[in-house]
């Protein structure tokens, strides 16, 4: 997508290149144009994802992805070997969002939190970058993967939505997601009451994330995310597609009762599928069964169409699979269409019970229940590659003071480094 394309070039990279094979927009190229401005702000770290992810989803059998809850978190994931990081909107509610606050996933918080989680992962990832770079010691990693993040219900009417996502995208995401749900009622995918707006508003939804990427001129992956496998009511009857699954009674709000299951699903994803680049189907249980019939009902009218899937830790695990049916799991749903899968809270959970397992020790323990658990660390410096034992090096210290000593012409005394206690005992 080249930023300065008229509305011709633009039209026709739409018709002819790969990557929008099959994507439907019920706006024009010249609309698009008309808007985008004078001059073009690029966004490359958004564009770098978005292009990486479109490629991995191309080539890969599926791509893995752990919830992100900071900017630490991510580097981990990216050392770790994983190829793109999730940004959850139950993780901002929970702990990461710009009211400062500790919410349950209802869409209670600032607009911009999660653009600026987005920030804070990529700042983490240039910075990363930097310090690898300073001391060029081959075997580079790739820092910047793709990051896909969730856009909720859109915070309100298009306009919100727009706004929303366009942030998102300038703070640097690869992909969002944005699920069918009534804004002002919004609430996670695995918890009850959950009330849908007319499939039609949540396709014009869709579009609006995808005007938004085009007017930035990147092309950011949209993920459709449906809940009618599991809610329970509907805002209006006005849509032909849910017409069929009302169960012809109101509820005291006036809201349309549902008759919630996979069919429903199907139908809706079909409906969002020419908006988007994966369907999403919110799911109770990690059921193959199910995303079975969710595969082939939206294969039917869409071949080949990529589908997410959240292996979601709302799931008891233990309780559904045994070790090895829990081991395959991933594969076997890759076998079925679904290309992102990934585990949306794992920052939340891993922060939690690795702080309280030590917490847990050292109350009991003192400093040898820390000991211990640095000794963990060390180990996996030894054998996996883990950096972070070296906290001072892994934050930076020895890139600025390669500022300092650039400033100084080589003539500081000062750097934090040289005979720190680390560079004596963690060497």
């Amino acid at each position: 997508m080249h930023p300065h394309q008229n509305a011709e070039d633009l039209e026709r990279d739409w018709k002819t290149n790969p990557r929008w094979k099959n994507i439907q927009r019920p706006y024009t190229a010249q609309e698009v144009i008309k808007l985008r401005g004078s001059i073009h702000i690029d966004r490359p770290l958004a564009r770098m994802g978005a292009e990486k992810l479109w490629n991995l989803l191309e080539k890969e059998p599926f791509v893995r992805a752990l919830g992100a809850l900071t900017g630490n978190q991510a580097l981990q994931q990216v050392q770790a070997g994983l190829k793109a990081i999730y940004v959850s909107g139950w993780q901002v509610a929970a702990d990461a969002n710009d009211a400062a606050q500790v919410y349950p996933d209802l869409s209670l918080y600032p607009l911009l939190s999660v653009p600026h989680l987005i920030n804070r992962i990529n700042n983490a990832f240039i910075r990363a970058d930097q310090i690898q770079h300073l001391e060029n010691n081959g075997n580079p990693i790739d820092w910047f993967i793709p990051i896909v993040a969730d856009a909720e219900a859109g915070f309100g009417g298009p306009l919100n939505a727009f706004k929303l996502i366009k942030a998102m995208i300038e703070a640097g995401a690869a992909a969002i997601h944005l699920e069918d749900q009534l804004s002002s009622l919004k609430k996670c995918g695995h918890m009850g009451g959950k009330v849908l707006v007319p499939a039609s508003i949540a396709i014009q939804k869709l579009v609006t994330a995808r005007f938004a990427a085009d007017l930035l001129g990147i092309p950011t992956l949209i993920i459709a995310r449906t809940d009618a496998e599991s809610a329970t009511m509907i805002r209006s009857d006005a849509d032909a597609v849910d017409q069929p699954f009302l169960k012809g009674q109101r509820s005291s709000e006036g809201y349309y009762y549902l008759k919630e299951g996979i069919q429903y699903a199907v139908a809706r994803g079909c409906a969002f599928a020419p908006y988007a680049d994966l369907v999403w189907c919110e799911v109770s249980k990690p059921d193959l069964g199910e995303a079975r019939e969710f595969a082939a009902g939206i294969h039917e009218k869409f071949p080949g169409k990529w589908l997410a899937y959240n292996c979601s830790p709302s799931f008891n695990w233990q309780k559904h699979l045994d070790e090895h049916a829990a081991r395959e799991f991933q594969e076997k749903l890759a076998e079925l269409g679904y290309k992102f899968q990934f585990v949306t809270l794992a920052g939340f959970h891993t922060l939690n019970a690795s702080m309280f397992e030590l917490a847990h020790q050292y109350n009991k323990e003192g400093m040898g229940a820390y000991a211990k658990f640095q000794k963990h660390e060390f180990e996996m410096e030894k054998e996996q590659g883990y950096k972070a034992i070296k906290h001072q090096k892994f934050v930076g210290a020895g890139y600025f003071d390669e500022i300092l000593q650039t400033l100084s012409s080589g003539q500081s005394s000062t750097s934090s480094l040289k005979n720190s206690t680390e560079e004596q005992q963690f060497s």
